[in-house]
């Protein structure tokens, strides 16, 4: 309990002081008309509020990240505390705030052109692909999560079959991510995504009363923090840093933050809206992965028993019930109805359906702005929103055939993947505008190490020894590494 009460309050302490750093740093000026006002349109630059601004940031980069990945990876160990919070403050924070404001200064841009504008036409067309093909899984994954789940809510009504539903239930939330993608962005997701936002925000707190006040072990930091507790043996390094993405630092958002940035009204509620709302899911992930363990220790472990691995081993045949694979929404389900009783059965179904919603329409429209980006297609006509959005949708309903297992893992990499790609740009953004780039830099060494090494020795990867894949890892960022410190050489000597 001391272990997770001073995690909580170091994420506030990070938002107050390091977030105050990374602001001064990057130089917000006030003044500065922002895109909303200057090419307002009706339709994706809006003036919208701030906290309407921040609820919809943080809906848009949370959905259900950072409570299944804090589920999953709390069986690690305690050391998932350690990457939420030091994670969250150094790298993901950084990350969602850099991204937000450096497409804010350039219009709104989306990521690729961000990317472009820094590291060349190249890297402008491969974040392209990147980025579509990450939001198109991230669309299908969220859009068939939430089908699965309200198909066994509603299974054997109306004399219908859980396979039936599914298909309608697909139908349904397809019809509405393609509302969402095509109208003005106040229409459906400026009018919900605040609600939703709160249920979220008013469940976490809910379930944060109940870790207090149930009974269950908690781990401490001085638990063994870092030897592996995963029942199936996985190594803290770098699997832990991919299975909590969201809570700690996720591409995804890079994605994300340039909607807000069109919408946002003021250059100083960035640091609210971007680092603040990142801080929020660090927070989020936090107490999700407490409860976790607390409710799987209650249920396994009798009061004043040794605990051991007992705990880690109840929690993964919990999230194993029914010999389906990994389904972190039974969890969340159980501990929102033990804890809150008839309001938790509300909130998880908010929680874990409206949330994975949201999350995949506003993967789709921000695919249609990225491809308009590209073809330079204005969207304030819905004929040309509908030309750029249809194929999209049209690719996502065929990857609902594919396994669910293997969209997962490959849009997990693919996820931290971007997030390593941004914080180099925004590494060479800073140093070209006269800033100190190491805030991002220093992120940028640590994510290449880890996706690089996660890809070579991942199941769904290449599958190489785990040394020999840390060490290809430390290669690559050591050679990054000194391709920045010659790129700064060099622009220095020129200016001179």
């Amino acid at each position: 309990m001391l272990t997770f009460s001073v995690a909580l309050v170091a994420l506030v302490l990070g938002y107050l002081l390091y977030g105050a750093v990374v602001e001064k740093v990057f130089g917000v000026q006030p003044e500065r008309q922002t895109p909303s006002y200057r090419l307002k349109d009706g339709v994706d630059y809006i003036p919208m509020p701030t906290w309407r601004v921040y609820l919809i940031q943080f809906l848009n980069i949370a959905g259900t990240g950072p409570i299944f990945g804090a589920i999953m990876g709390i069986l690690f160990g305690p050391t998932a505390y350690l990457w939420i919070v030091f994670g969250c403050i150094f790298m993901g924070a950084v990350h969602d705030y850099l991204c937000g404001m450096i497409s804010l200064r350039q219009d709104g841009a989306s990521l690729p052109e961000m990317v472009g504008n820094e590291l060349g036409n190249g890297a402008r067309q491969a974040m392209r692909v990147l980025s579509i093909v990450l939001l198109v899984l991230v669309g299908t994954v969220f859009v068939t999560t939430s089908a699965g789940l309200l198909s066994s809510m509603t299974s054997d009504a109306w004399g219908l079959d859980m396979a039936t539903w599914r298909w309608m239930w697909l139908g349904f939330v397809f019809l509405y991510c393609v509302l969402a993608t095509l109208l003005p962005i106040d229409t459906l997701i400026g009018r919900l995504y605040p609600i939703f936002g709160a249920a979220l925000l008013i469940m976490a707190v809910g379930v944060a009363y109940g870790i207090f006040t149930r009974y269950g072990w908690m781990p401490e930091i001085t638990d063994a923090p870092f030897v592996s507790h995963h029942p199936k043996g996985l190594p803290i390094f770098p699997f832990l840093c991919i299975t909590i993405a969201c809570g700690a630092i996720s591409g995804f958002h890079a994605t994300q933050s340039p909607l807000m940035s069109r919408c946002i009204m003021n250059e100083r509620r960035g640091r609210f809206v971007f680092y603040g709302a990142m801080i929020t899911e660090g927070i989020v992930a936090m107490i999700w992965a407490a409860a976790a363990i607390k409710f799987a220790a209650a249920e396994s472990v009798p009061p004043g028993h040794y605990v051991g691995q007992g705990p880690y081993h109840a929690l993964s045949a919990i999230l194993n019930a029914g010999g389906k694979g990994t389904n972190p929404s039974l969890l969340v389900n159980l501990i929102c109805r033990t804890w809150m009783g008839r309001i938790g059965a509300i909130l998880a179904v908010l929680g874990v359906v409206a949330a994975p919603i949201t999350s995949g329409d506003t993967a789709f429209r921000s695919a249609r702005l990225i491809v308009a980006d590209f073809m330079h297609l204005n969207q304030k006509k819905i004929v040309n929103r509908l030309v750029l959005a249809l194929p999209l949708f049209a690719i996502s309903a065929a990857l609902v055939f594919v396994d669910f297992d293997v969209l997962w893992r490959y849009f997990a990499w693919t996820n931290q993947t971007l997030a390593t790609c941004f914080l180099w740009t925004a590494a060479v953004w800073l140093h070209h505008h006269g800033r100190n780039p190491w805030i991002a830099f220093l992120p940028a060494v640590f994510m290449t190490i880890v996706v690089t090494s996660y890809i070579l020795a991942a199941p769904e990867g290449f599958q190489l020894n785990q040394t020999i894949s840390l060490c290809a890892g430390f290669a690559l960022a050591i050679c990054l590494a000194i391709w920045f410190l010659r790129f700064i050489h060099t622009n220095n000597t020129n200016k001179v």
